[in-house]
């Protein structure tokens, strides 16, 4: 039986294989279970693990046939040429926007650990460090898999939970603050609706692991006796678990301790002791390492299939060693460029991340499943459909109004 299925799944040419060989998120089926890096924080933290527990499901919901791709089973959903418009550009969009936002957020931590360490050393911009923290990303990324990046991805799930713990309860040691306050950090109500709806759109941007689950997953070998969805779900538990543990406190005791004061990283609050906030700060560089490479593969893999599938470029080294640096740098020039963190993490939070977070999932299930109407299945589905799109709508306004306030006074490349 598990013969038989084997040979349903592989129904293609010589030439496509030796294709789908080369290309990054087909390349290899070797995996064991990975938990996508814990890249989270949290509203709707149920809702969240729902909607991934429908992509998981859905990965092999066809017999003889698996959706390697996030497009490719928008395109059994909306057809194939609707799919690919629905699901492509936004999970570029989510894709490219985390690498940015991960340029940013890699370089600010590097400053931040050099400021910590040498207090009385040279101010240098963010830009250099931006820079710095691109440069390793050009040899990084010829990585050719994701199987290929199961070190890269546990030593930054690691380092995720030592920085976050060590947020937290330093934070708890620092103590609530004098004249701390809790009040709307805006002065007028004007300001601090916007400041709500770009604080949704930061959330929904911690919800990303949709748009590299399906691409996670085809990497994983699948029999009828075993199949991938049940090593993968597994590993999605435990991520989600972690960020249970570790990203809630980070969020509900910064807030205690510093009130509306506290930066979007709560590490820029944090000033002793000094060791160890260095410490802290070099991890999140260490962890944003390995988000960027996870985020990033999935739109290797979209390049690299337009050039040799598309274009009739040759697969091989001098392709890939092109597409990847271009793509690199681009994402490196954005990030210096534009280093707004909480209103790059609002506006691509809400204009991508939510719909496919959030919703896409619940209308492909509702579509493909067909659950019996006003049943807890459609009930649940239409709730997260219209939670997502609510906050699709009104969440990019916040971002990008922070965006622009914050480039009123950021003098670029500085």
């Amino acid at each position: 039986m598990a013969n038989d299925l084997e040979k349903n799944i592989d129904e293609r040419t010589q030439k496509q294989k030796q294709i789908d060989d080369w290309l990054p998120i087909t390349s290899s089926r070797k995996a064991n279970w990975w938990g996508p890096g814990t890249v989270i924080l949290v509203l709707s933290w149920i809702i969240t693990l729902f909607t991934l527990w429908q992509m998981v499901e859905m990965h092999e919901m066809v017999p003889g046939k698996r959706f390697d791709r996030y497009h490719e089973l928008g395109q059994h959903a909306f057809g194939e040429k609707y799919g690919l418009w629905i699901i492509l550009p936004q999970q570029l969009v989510v894709d490219v926007g985390t690498n940015i936002v991960y340029m940013v957020t890699g370089g600010t931590s590097l400053k931040k650990f050099y400021d910590t360490v040498y207090p009385q050393g040279k101010d240098i911009k963010l830009t250099y460090w931006i820079m710095i923290f691109a440069s390793p990303h050009f040899l990084i990324s010829q990585l050719p898999n994701f199987n290929s990046l199961w070190l890269i991805s546990l030593v930054a799930a690691v380092m995720s939970l030592s920085y976050a713990t060590i947020s937290w309860t330093t934070s708890v040691h620092k103590g609530v603050q004098p004249n701390v306050s809790y009040d709307n950090k805006a002065s007028t109500e004007v300001g601090a609706v916007f400041n709500f709806l770009n604080a949704l759109g930061q959330v929904a941007f911690a919800f990303a692991g949709h748009n590299v689950v399906l691409e996670i997953q085809a990497q994983i070998p699948s029999t009828h006796e075993k199949p991938s969805k049940k090593p993968m779900w597994k590993g999605v538990v435990v991520a989600y678990i972690i960020v249970a543990l570790c990203y809630f406190p980070v969020a509900l005791i910064g807030y205690w301790i510093f009130g509306n004061s506290v930066a979007d990283n709560i590490l820029i609050s944090l000033e002793k002791p000094s060791w160890l906030i260095a410490i802290a700060n070099f991890f999140v560089f260490i962890h944003v390492i390995g988000g960027y490479q996870v985020y990033a593969m999935p739109v290797f893999d979209m390049l690299e299939t337009m050039l040799v599938k598309n274009m009739n470029f040759a697969p091989g080294f001098p392709l890939r060693l092109t597409a990847r640096t271009v793509y690199v740098a681009l994402t490196m020039v954005i990030g210096m460029t534009f280093p707004f963190f909480g209103g790059l993490l609002g506006f691509f939070g809400g204009l991508a991340f939510a719909p496919t977070t959030f919703f896409i999932p619940c209308i492909i299930w509702l579509k493909l499943y067909k659950p019996k109407k006003y049943s807890l299945s459609w009930f649940i589905n239409w709730i997260c459909i219209v939670l997502g799109v609510t906050l699709t709508i009104v969440a990019p306004i916040g971002g990008l109004r922070q965006i622009i306030l914050d480039s009123k006074t950021y003098k670029f490349y500085s």
